[in-house]
């Protein structure tokens, strides 16, 4: 099984699990919160195809990668992914970063730099800031909010990803995926580490302003405009509008989870934005 050592916690290695498929320019997949690596099913294929290099870890704490008590805060993650960018030696990359994934893109840069780093992609990421504060007003979370979510995954994890999961693929109500495809998505949340799951919450609340002005690569940012988990206006919008030159691309009717619900589209733009660079 690839892994890749990040360091330990206490005693306790911290390995990171990775897949590593094709050949060509390096894309690097980093999957959003509760789930895997496995959550970009629907596209490592298609870059395969396109000739691309795929590489897509597993966050600590999460899918087949060790789950340590602690880290789980950005500075650390985003020290993660840049162990593994450095142990493969991988240059010239595409950073993917879906959800909470976009967070450790936007820090990575934001400490990194981009040296190793052509293109950059927020897919329905949490930067620039999704939580209001006094100097951001415009954030749409708040501790309280957090803290509830928090609550909830101590009380009962189980029945807070179920939940979770019905919005993560809904929009106005619907269910935009089928409901297997729910259900794989919760098994694979409901395998996480229980303290990377209730910990990684608190991290949502980071600010990543500072950080996306050290990013001076190309720029796709892709959202649905019914993403009831991440709202496009407090999130992708911003930051398309706070990187010079982004490219927007709003997926009309995608909820949260749109690399599942409308991969073709999805894959699409991604797709084009790689031919591009």
């Amino acid at each position: 099984m690839p892994i890749v050592n990040v360091g330990t916690d206490g005693r306790t290695p911290v390995d990171l699990y990775y897949e590593d498929h094709g050949e060509g320019r390096p894309v690097v997949l980093i999957h959003g919160w509760p789930l895997s690596n496995r959550s970009w099913e629907a596209q490592i294929g298609p870059l395969v195809d396109a000739g691309h290099r795929v590489v897509a870890y597993d966050r600590r704490g999460f899918g087949w990668s060790s789950q340590p008590f602690n880290g789980y805060e950005y500075d650390t993650l985003a020290a993660d992914l840049a162990a593994l960018i450095d142990h493969l030696d991988l240059r010239d990359i595409t950073l993917v970063g879906f959800s909470m994934g976009g967070g450790e893109v936007a820090r990575y840069i934001g400490t990194h730099g981009t040296g190793r780093v052509r293109q950059a992609v927020f897919a329905a990421a949490i930067p620039p800031a999704l939580k209001k504060t006094a100097d951001n007003p415009d954030g749409g979370v708040t501790d309280e909010l957090l803290g509830q979510f928090q609550t909830g995954v101590r009380a009962d994890r189980a029945s807070f990803l179920d939940g979770f999961m019905t919005n993560f693929f809904s929009a106005g109500g619907e269910l935009k995926v089928s409901e297997p495809q729910r259900r794989y998505a919760l098994d694979i949340a409901a395998w996480a580490s229980p303290k990377a799951t209730h910990d990684c919450i608190a991290a949502w609340g980071t600010d990543f302003r500072a950080d996306l002005e050290r990013c001076d690569v190309p720029v796709l940012v892709i959202h649905g405009d019914s993403d009831a988990i991440v709202p496009l206006e407090v999130s992708g919008a911003r930051t398309a509008e706070l990187v010079p030159g982004a490219r927007l691309a709003v997926i009309e009717g995608g909820p949260h989870g749109i690399n599942a619900s409308h991969a073709e589209r999805f894959n699409r733009e991604l797709l084009a934005f790689l031919a591009e660079g």
